[in-house]
Parts: structure tokens; sequence; C-alpha cells
């Protein structure tokens, strides 16, 4: 029976040959970790420290601002020189005010559990229509293309800025793990800036892909006093005139115009 021996002999060294030059299985690769920035003030604005601001944006000149809590909910155009409202809208009792996106000439105004979108002419703030919605909504911003909405969790929606259907979604991660908490949001020339709530952090997420591409420490904004009173950090615009931000919060007291800057703390992981 030499033969066969022979055989497996040979099938013995053609193995250890194969399991030899074989490479090693190729490791999923890991999510780059996000860069950090931080913010530097450039100037303030006031900003009424009643106000709980759930949404805002600038345009033309002007704040918008979407403000919540029931009773107390409203919209308003804002001057930022002097703060003063110069023109504003209170919502029903019963609605609690959430995200704000302008599209074209008109603003849409989300609410928290009320399931209500909220459209509005941009010029007088006169109310156009509503649109029913599933979910619970927190921010909003348009990218020229969709709608994007938060809801609290770590995924936005993509939605159809006249229908409101949700056409899409993206799912947020930072480093390959969810970010949640995702609340008012700002689309900035293909970038989407996010509040994360109860935490003093705005992520930079790029829409295609769902990364945390920047994570942006806005701790330190208020003097001591003025955080003893004040609630969490929420509101983003963009200041197309600067490509500065303005950040706030609710019931605080001021309006930041801030650039954001590198950090030189290490990447996040």
């Amino acid at each position: 029976m030499r033969v066969p021996l022979l055989l497996s002999a040979i099938a013995s060294v053609a193995l250890w040959a194969l399991a030899a030059c074989a490479k090693p299985a190729a490791r999923p690769a890991q999510a780059a970790p996000a860069a950090k920035f931080r913010l530097k003030v450039v100037r303030s604005f006031p900003h009424d420290s009643k106000a709980f601001t759930q949404g805002l944006l600038f345009f033309e000149g002007k704040f918008y601002e979407s403000t919540g809590l029931h009773g107390r909910s409203s919209l308003r155009r804002v001057d930022p020189e002097s703060g003063v409202v110069e023109r504003g809208v209170d919502l029903p009792a019963d609605l609690f005010g959430e995200g704000l996106a302008r599209v074209g000439g008109r603003l849409v105004q989300l609410t928290w559990q009320n399931g209500r979108a909220l459209v509005w002419d941009l010029a007088t703030l006169r109310k156009e229509r509503e649109i029913s919605y599933q979910g619970e909504g927190w921010g909003l911003c348009f990218d020229g293309r969709y709608l994007i909405m938060s809801d609290g969790s770590d995924t936005l929606a993509l939605r159809d800025p006249e229908s409101f259907a949700r056409v899409g979604e993206i799912a947020v991660r930072r480093a390959g793990r969810p970010v949640r908490n995702l609340n008012e949001l700002e689309c900035v020339e293909g970038v989407v800036y996010a509040n994360v709530w109860q935490d003093n952090h705005i992520a930079r997420i790029d829409p295609r892909t769902g990364q945390v591409t920047g994570w942006i420490d806005a701790s330190g904004l208020l003097a001591p006093e003025e955080a003893g009173v004040a609630d969490v950090l929420n509101g983003i615009a963009y200041l197309p005139a600067t490509g500065h931000l303005a950040v706030t919060g609710k019931l605080w007291p001021r309006i930041f115009e801030v650039e954001v800057v590198p950090d030189a703390s290490p990447a996040v992981k």
C-alpha cells in the first residue's frame, strides 16, 4: 500500500505549502476618528432669555426662531443687533414647537409629539397649511434637495420638501458607534451640523455616509452666572457673510457668532 501512503504525504505537503502562502483574512476597516474642534467666539447678540429655543436659522439679516414648551411655543423673526422680536406668532397651547427650516419663501416648523408640521409664509409669518407625520419632531434643516429631520434617535430622516413624505434615512455613526439624541440641525454646504441633546458638543455629519467627521466642543460659552439659570445648548444658524455659525441655547441670554477652529487635543476614538 505504498502508493496511497505516498499520495497522502504529497497531499499533506501541498496543504502545508498553501497554508504557508495564504494571506491572513483582512480585518474590517475601522471608521476614522472624528476630528476635534472648538468654538472661538467672534461676537455675541442679545437673545430673549425666556425663549426656549428649539430651531434657529438666519436669512437676509434676520434670525428666525422656533421656541418650545406648551403654552409658550412660538415662531418669531428677530433683529440680531437689538434682539427685538419684529414679528411673532404664538402657537396653540397644545403644540410644542421644535425644529425650523426655510424652503424658498416658506418656513417649515416641527412640533414635538403632535405629529404636525406647520408651513408658514416667510414674509408675513402667516400659516399656510399643516402636514401630518409619524413620530416625534426634533430638528430640521433643508439641504437644497431634502428636508433633513431628527427625532432624538441616531437616525436622520430625509423628507420631500413639498409632501413631507419620508424618502430615505441616514444612520449617524461616530467611529462606528451610534450617535443618539440628535437634536437641532443646520445644513451648510453639504454638511449637517447637529446639536446633541444634553451634551455640549455639536456633531459635524457627512450626510452621504452618516459619518461624524467633526466633534465640536461648544462648552464654556456662557459665564457661570448665566449658565446657572440657562438650559441646554440648542440652536445653530449659518451666517453666510462670514462663514461662521451662530449658536445659542434654551433660555440663553445671548446668541454667539463663532468660528469653528481645530482643537489641539487628540482625535475622538
